[in-house]
């Protein structure tokens, strides 16, 4: 049966697990399509337009918010990062499900657009703020400074908890990862979202018993 495909959207403090549960997620169904972000910021070395992001310049980009090509967007470090709308639209109508990684303010975003009763949102939670900052330290990535600002502004994303509708506490990441795969099933297999099954129910009760 034919269906819409849906806006997933995948949010949690840094070091939660959030990452890595969309990596997990991808692999188990290929179908999933990730959201790539269009951005101001120059190119890396080794990234390709298109795959990793969409390079674009800054009056481009102010020209797709205001024409409503961006179901969010926003300002990090003096660059702008957003999720451009028609690939999502593209994806929905053949049916696949687009998995967004972005914070709670993106999350506002893309529930307030035109595609927001297509949304399916999930917040994951530590299972404790020293287990966080253990898992952030363990990275050997990040100062003491900039640790002590993530785990700070972990508590402003945690405070955002309850406007998702599935809220895991990755604890085990092989369980939260099997969760995840039962939340999309079940979306994915609610009544109102699969198209034609009541052209289904209808032929069903017209065929000879």
């Amino acid at each position: 049966m034919d269906r819409t495909g849906l806006l997933i959207i995948l949010s949690s403090p840094s070091g939660a697990g959030k990452s890595t549960l969309a990596r997990r997620l991808m692999d188990w169904d290929p179908s999933l399509r990730f959201s790539v972000s269009a951005t101001t910021r120059p190119p890396r070395p080794g990234e390709v337009d298109g795959q990793h992001y969409f390079f674009t310049t800054p009056g481009a980009f102010h020209q797709m918010v205001e024409q409503g090509q961006m179901l969010e967007y926003a300002e990090v470090f003096g660059n702008l990062y957003g999720s451009p709308r028609a690939p999502v639209e593209a994806a929905m109508r053949d049916g696949r499900d687009t998995l967004f990684d972005v914070d709670w303010q993106g999350g506002q975003q893309i529930r307030a657009s035109a595609l927001g009763g297509h949304v399916v949102s999930i917040f994951v939670l530590p299972p404790s703020l020293p287990e966080l900052e253990r898992r952030l330290r363990g990275r050997g990535q990040d100062s003491d400074e900039v640790i002590a600002a993530r785990m700070a502004k972990s508590r402003a994303e945690i405070s955002h908890w309850a406007e998702y509708d599935y809220v895991l506490v990755n604890d085990d990441l092989d369980e939260t990862e099997g969760r995840l795969r039962a939340i999309l099933t079940a979306e994915r297999l609610r009544r109102d979202r699969q198209g034609g099954l009541g052209r289904f129910v209808k032929h069903l009760m017209e065929e000879d018993a």
